[in-house]
């Protein structure tokens, strides 16, 4: 199933694509695509569903993030090696855990924000995981187990807040805008090897990001396993899983960053397509 969202920002309605690609409205079924509805027993309820039956959403309505009440955004750091070499760093012996801010939550075809300031406003495609059944201690086995589905997630980062102001990586994760996700929820049932995605971003019709999730360091069930050693991951929470290189910081001989008007276009295969512009804040 393909799981979306649609409607103004804060209000959004659950709906699901039918086989022609349309959207159905679910809101007289669910009230979200959050909670109980993205458990195995609340998405088997969906699936069962005769979508004929289902009102047909007209027009072209904005599309709001895939998943709604986001408890944690999870990011992993430096998960491709090649990424890892880009940006100067070692490999990582263990998963680069940081957290983005929930309130950086944006649909998949908002405008992007360059901050106040910023300098060093960066790109990253990623494959995001959302979490479907409380994960605590569990095996990298049992970890897919835990997945509600996938989607397409940008993790907009400006990197002289990263990393040349001081602390953790938060603060440069974290703006408004900066984690657009969706346009749908996959369920895991249709996507059956997450670490056989490809995935691509263009600025301004440039290809700047080319790459497969196969070439990860640490395998999705390998990223749900280790963090649930440390947190549980709840129903909802969403864990972004790391970017292939091709980043601004990264681009030869010169970086090349962000400005107010240039357009973000990127995708993860099966997953669907992001298409953004940005804004000065």
């Amino acid at each position: 199933m393909k799981l979306v969202r649609f409607g103004e920002f804060g209000a959004e309605k659950p709906g699901i694509l039918d086989e022609q690609g349309n959207i159905r409205d679910l809101s007289g079924i669910i009230p979200d695509i959050s909670g109980d509805v993205l458990t195995d027993e609340g998405l088997a309820k969906l699936k069962g569903l005769d979508l004929n039956t289902l009102p047909t959403v007209v027009g072209t309505p904005r599309i709001g993030p895939c998943v709604g009440s986001i408890g944690k955004f999870a990011c992993i750091g430096l998960n491709y090696s090649d990424h890892a070499a880009e940006a100067g760093q070692p490999v990582p012996k263990e998963p680069i855990l940081f957290m983005k801010a929930t309130s950086a939550v944006c649909g998949p075809n908002d405008d992007v924000e360059i901050p106040r300031g910023s300098k060093k406003t960066d790109w990253e495609v990623e494959l995001a995981v959302v979490i479907g059944k409380r994960a605590k201690y569990v095996t990298e086995e049992e970890a897919l187990d835990h997945v509600a589905g996938y989607c397409v997630a940008n993790d907009v980062s400006e990197r002289e807040f990263q990393s040349e102001r001081g602390g953790q990586w938060t603060k440069g994760k974290s703006h408004d805008t900066f984690g657009p996700l969706g346009p749908w929820l996959v369920t895991r049932d249709e996507v059956p090897d997450p670490q056989a995605l490809n995935l691509w971003l263009d600025v301004d019709g440039v290809r700047r990001q080319d790459g497969s999730t196969a070439t990860m360091i640490f395998s999705v069930a390998k990223i749900i396993s280790y963090l649930s050693q440390f947190m549980t991951l709840n129903v909802g929470d969403v864990i972004s899983t790391g970017t292939p290189p091709g980043v601004g910081m990264g681009q030869k001989p010169n970086p090349i960053f962000l400005k107010p008007g240039q357009e973000m276009k990127l995708g993860v295969e099966g997953l669907g397509t992001q298409l953004q512009k940005t804004i000065q804040a």
